[in-house]
């Protein structure tokens, strides 16, 4: 399926919690000095209309970089699903790109590859480690009604919505997406803390 920048916009997930890194907001680990949410804002740029961020704290840095945070709706404990929710109901285009920010690297083909096998129902990647059900375009009024009836019903597993909605599973051979889940992932990506780590301090 063909699409247009303009019918697309670009939801970053980054509402994680990061026990594994002390609670560090991931979306402000840098890399070669960029933080992670501006390297995929700077990525995406050409292929969306806009860029939403799925994130629960520090909503002024994202507004002091032209971004716009959206928090959860649906309450605390659901996970991705509540993200999801959340930046469909904000979303003004028909269709949206998930991307986790804690991605080390994307393909080049990743927008391509998932529209050409989106039809109307949407599609994944699966990358050499396997699914990578965040990776995602999403026919966003489906997924609307979607979410609030996964959320709804407590069936929080994000390959559960997408089995319901028919969305198409991508393989993308010789690709890994990456994570960065632990201090060894950050090392060995040379990611760090920028010039604020976004943990949360007392006054």
């Amino acid at each position: 399926m063909a699409l247009r920048s303009s019918d697309i916009t670009l939801g970053i997930l980054a509402g994680g919690r990061a026990s594994r890194l002390g609670g560090v907001d991931k979306a402000w680990l840098t890399r070669d000095g960029v933080p992670q949410v501006e390297r995929w804002r700077r990525r995406f740029a050409a292929e969306t209309a806009t860029i939403l961020v799925s994130a629960n704290r520090h909503a002024e840095r994202y507004e002091a970089i032209g971004l716009r945070a959206i928090a959860d709706r649906a309450g605390p404990d659901l996970g991705p699903l509540a993200a999801l929710d959340a930046l469909a109901d904000a979303c003004a285009t028909r269709w949206l790109l998930t991307l986790p920010v804690d991605l080390v690297g994307v393909s080049d083909c990743l927008v391509q590859s998932l529209c050409a096998a989106a039809g109307e129902h949407g599609a994944h990647a699966v990358d050499d480690d396997g699914p990578q059900p965040l990776v995602a375009l999403w026919p966003v009024a489906p997924l609307r009604s979607a979410a609030v009836q996964a959320i709804e019903a407590r069936d929080l597993a994000i390959h559960s919505l997408q089995r319901r909605l028919r969305m198409t599973a991508v393989r993308l051979d010789g690709v890994r997406f990456g994570n960065l889940n632990t201090p060894e992932d950050l090392a060995a990506a040379g990611a760090m803390p920028g010039e604020s780590d976004g943990r949360d301090r007392p006054e």
